[in-house]
């Protein structure tokens, strides 16, 4: 009896919420009813199963009810029915290193505190994870905003600000001055109410070791994306999660002294190095052993890697503020000057497509030994890397890298939702998950690209229109 009371009372909240939205974000809804039907529609179940074809989900309060054969699934009268032949339906991507801020100029970010939560949502991104933040303030605000029905935006894991040492190249961070006042930055900011915390790369071995013991002790976890400590030693030290893979793991630069942070990237010397044999092997079995997780940022490499490459889409240019067009469009040509390129790597030939390379084999390699792998797309860079399409190019470059599609969509997706302890309730499409789900034009399963067809996303059961979100941040992201 106690236990249908509380599952009366969650469903009575889930209908309060949806039916107390601002007119702001009810603007966007296109599908809001008690009961919904998604006829006839391809189901990727986001558990790594293959696709189920003419299925029938069933979406009753905000949650899933039922999914089956649509020749035998039982859809109530009062169902609105969405007849979604040729479409296909997949878990909300669980986006797991998703910044609320852009770069807006050398060595400086600003937060995106509008276009940002809209363009993730478009996407078919219904979590996200922070994973480091410079307006910690801002993203508290923003995820309160989001949860009160006041702004269109994803779920939101909020991670605190930036653990960092002395030393570091970024004015907006805080440089820790040692292992109390890392201990004492972690309490203060969980009880500010972050989730978790992203160590960064000029923290100390022991300011790191402070901070996890205090995260830990009260049940958050901490990330890192790590330069003065090796991904081994971070390991040993109790971390939960690694940023950004091989590339940015300082254990393999010769002559390195403990502690220290010669380069933040090599990648003439990733390019080199042996992912199935030899140290990188042995680290990829010792983070297994310690049950670290590994988050994939391949779009954030991508750009400027190769020469034309990604192309830069429409709809990523329209989304940027004249300025940033014009900043991510410099930056373009000049990653790619021969003089440079000679200037820095002694060739006219650029390391940077062979060491991309190697990070996609490095991260197949640790999925397939059994290592957590998750998504994210991190929106840094030279800024042509943006919240919500990124999401969705992570998810491709996964399947250029050796994962099936069916692969990709489950760490995008289900894994993320593991590492955060909610794969109860999100993650996959299943009776009882809450009813985040996006609607793909398409069949992803067969052919990755058309991850990029959302025309429908659905968080608690309520359908976002996904063109009506995208187009109202036109030329607005690097401004806000």
């Amino acid at each position: 009896m106690r236990n249908a009371l509380v599952l009366s009372l969650l469903s009575y909240c889930s209908l309060s919420i949806a039916q107390t939205l601002s007119p702001e974000v009810r603007a966007f809804v296109k599908v809001d009813a008690p009961i919904v039907a998604l006829t006839h529609v391809r189901v990727v179940d986001g558990t790594g199963a293959a696709r189920r074809d003419d299925q029938t989900v069933l979406i009753r309060n905000s949650k899933i009810e039922s999914v089956g054969d649509a020749s035998t699934a039982k859809v109530p009268t009062d169902a609105q029915l969405l007849d979604l032949h040729g479409y296909t339906v997949i878990p909300g991507l669980v986006g797991m290193h998703d910044h609320m801020f852009y770069p807006v100029g050398p060595g400086s970010f600003g937060e995106m505190s509008y276009s940002f939560p809209r363009l993730y949502l478009a996407a078919g991104v219904t979590t996200i994870r922070t994973t480091g933040s410079l307006e910690p303030y801002t993203d508290l605000e923003i995820r309160k905003a989001i949860q009160a029905g006041q702004m269109p935006g994803p779920k939101m894991h909020v991670t605190g600000p930036y653990l960092e040492g002395a030393g570091s190249w970024a004015l907006q961070l805080h440089q820790l001055t040692g292992p109390e006042d890392a201990t004492r930055t972690v309490n203060y900011w969980l009880d500010e109410g972050v989730n978790d915390f992203k160590a960064y790369m000029f923290i100390t071995h022991d300011e790191l070791a402070a901070a996890i013991q205090a995260a830990h002790k009260r049940g958050a976890k901490v990330t890192g994306h790590l330069c003065t400590i090796g991904f081994r030693e971070a390991a040993a030290l109790g971390i939960d999660d690694l940023e950004h893979g091989l590339i940015v793991d300082s254990e393999f630069v010769p002559g390195r002294k403990p502690g220290e942070c010669k380069d933040e990237e090599d990648p003439v010397l990733t390019g080199k190095l042996d992912v199935n044999a030899g140290p990188v092997h042995d680290m990829i079995l010792d983070l297994l052993q310690h049950h670290v997780a590994m988050t994939s940022t391949l779009p954030v490499f991508e750009m400027g890697s190769f020469p034309g490459r990604p192309s830069l889409q429409p709809r990523v240019l329209e989304a940027l503020s004249p300025d940033a067009r014009a900043l991510l469009l410099e930056r373009r040509v000049r990653s790619s000057d021969t003089a440079a390129i000679q200037k820095r790597y002694g060739t006219e030939i650029s390391p940077w497509p062979q060491a991309f390379k190697k990070e996609e084999e490095f991260e197949y390699a640790f999925a397939k030994a059994g290592g957590l792998l998750l998504a994210g797309l991190d929106p840094t860079g030279m800024g042509g890397v943006i919240a919500g399409f990124g999401d969705q190019r992570e998810v491709e470059l996964l399947v250029e890298a050796g994962f099936t599609p069916v692969e990709a969509i489950r760490i995008a997706t289900y894994n993320g939702a593991q590492y955060l302890g909610e794969l109860d309730r999100i993650g996959t499409i299943a009776p009882g998950k809450q009813a985040d789900l996006v609607v793909i034009k398409g069949d992803p399963s067969v052919k990755i690209e058309d991850i990029e067809n959302v025309e429908t996303v659905f968080k608690d059961g309520i359908g976002y229109d996904s063109a009506k979100l995208i187009e109202s941040v036109r030329g607005t992201v690097g401004t806000r």
